[in-house]
């Protein structure tokens, strides 16, 4: 997937809550940051900054690896963990309480980490574990466990996940 360093891209998606606006911002901004050396190091300031203000002082765990496409959204962002391996796609809501990370089977490796596609809702207090892929168009209920492959087009709750339609 390729990088978009539009640091507004989400922030329509985000209306009406600021706390998720100020969040991606800051992120997009640490993305664009991390990007180009120069800018590593004219900005490590930054990035000191986005580490203590968003991740302690708000509790959202966004690392500026992650690869997340636009339209990202942000419901109640506290307790939050996306690890920097991850990819997701575009238009992908996350909700407080939320872990997307890998099961530490090959350390600090995009080959042991979530791929969520497009479109995909995901509910509070959700764990997405370990190499699986997420179609898109996936509804992920609250509380549900992923650690295995789900497809496109259906709606999965449950601990382990399991899918209870396909649309």
């Amino acid at each position: 997937m390729k990088r978009n360093f539009n640091i507004f891209q989400d922030w329509s998606t985000n209306k009406g809550y600021f706390k998720g606006q100020l969040v991606l911002l800051l992120f997009r901004s640490a993305t664009l940051v991390k990007s180009n050396i120069i800018l590593t190091v004219l900005f490590c300031w930054y990035l000191l900054f986005y580490r203590f203000f968003v991740e302690w002082v708000l509790g959202v765990e966004l690392s500026w690896n992650l690869t997340a496409g636009k339209g990202l959204q942000l419901f109640h962002g506290q307790a939050l963990i996306v690890n920097g391996n991850t990819i997701m796609g575009d238009n992908c809501i996350l909700r407080h309480s939320t872990t997307i990370g890998n099961k530490g089977e090959i350390e600090f490796s995009r080959l042991d980490s979530p791929i969520i596609g497009n479109n995909v809702n995901i509910g509070a207090n959700v764990c997405i574990l370990g190499h699986i892929t997420i179609g898109d168009n996936v509804k992920i209920g609250a509380g549900s466990i992923i650690t295995k492959d789900i497809p496109s087009n259906c709606i999965v709750v449950g601990n382990p996940a399991r899918i209870i339609k396909n649309n």
